[in-house]
């Protein structure tokens, strides 16, 4: 008789997606699109901000995905066609079905910054697993200090979450600072690096804490800015979200130094990886 490993048995079980259908999708930029995801036959799955699902395309493969927002049962993903499995996703049709497992990782450290000013620096598409933690923080408003968002991309027409911006500009509760890398005549907002727009925004850096998501050099700027400006880095958390195949630690592809990113990710502390992050390729 053939006892199977534990490990493996559990390995097994967590790697076997669950079916979701396209409950809407929406248009961000010329190739990159968000689909709300609801559960076939099955409960569903409960996310916090920061975590990711593995989200498998039938007949083409998996990707890990931050989720960038969810509510009651369903899970929202805004993905960037750049591969065979983000080009399927990107379009799919409403009604049509994908598989996703989890929720992994490690999320946002939302309960360490209750009673504390946050600074939320997005750049790109890493707006997008920074989207649930605005939500979560205007939704409950009156835990938080001053809370403010700065946002950065490369043109106007990257830009994601347009209308929300929009809705999140227009409250008195929440700063919101947006550049751009280059622009037309037509734009009238800012042009520039996300860290200009640091001194425009209120916080008290002895009590504050930071979450940042973009480019990994952008993330490394904004960490040292903050950090010039008085809020140490084991309050400025990133997001290392990179080569991430099994998801639970077993494969070793997304191996960080002596941390998996999939198990002990993909949120880490600035002061946690910043030696890591200073060598060239790593």
């Amino acid at each position: 008789m053939t006892v199977k490993a534990p490990a493996l048995e559990l390995a097994a079980e967590e790697m076997r997606p669950l079916p979701f259908r396209v409950a809407s999708n929406r248009r961000e930029t010329a190739d990159t699109v968000t689909v709300e995801l609801e559960p076939v036959d099955n409960p569903g799955v409960t996310c916090a901000p920061g975590q990711f699902t593995m989200v498998y395309a039938y007949g083409v493969g998996e990707i890990p995905i931050s989720v960038a927002g969810y509510a009651d049962d369903t899970i929202v993903h805004t993905v960037r066609a750049v591969g065979a499995v983000t080009t399927a996703i990107s379009h799919l049709d409403v009604g049509d079905h994908v598989g996703v497992r989890g929720p992994y990782g490690v999320g946002w450290p939302m309960a360490e910054a209750a009673g504390k000013d946050v600074v939320v620096a997005a750049g790109g598409i890493g707006l997008a697993p920074l989207r649930p933690v605005v939500m979560h923080l205007l939704d409950n408003r009156d835990r938080y200090g001053a809370v403010s968002l700065i946002y950065g991309a490369r043109t106007p027409d990257d830009m994601l979450y347009i209308d929300e911006l929009q809705q999140w500009r227009g409250r008195f509760d929440i700063e919101v600072e947006v550049t751009v890398d280059r622009a037309g005549d037509d734009w009238h907002g800012d042009v520039g690096l996300v860290t200009n727009m640091l001194p425009r925004i209120t916080y008290d850096p002895t009590n504050s804490i930071s979450m940042v998501c973009g480019p990994e050099i952008m993330m490394k700027v904004v960490a040292r800015e903050l950090g010039a400006r008085g809020l140490g880095p084991d309050n400025v958390y990133l997001s290392m979200e990179r080569n991430m195949k099994c998801a639970i630690g077993f494969c070793g592809h997304c191996q960080y130094g002596p941390d998996f990113v999939c198990r002990d990710g993909p949120i880490f502390s600035y002061d946690y990886v910043a030696a890591r992050m200073r060598v060239t390729e790593l």
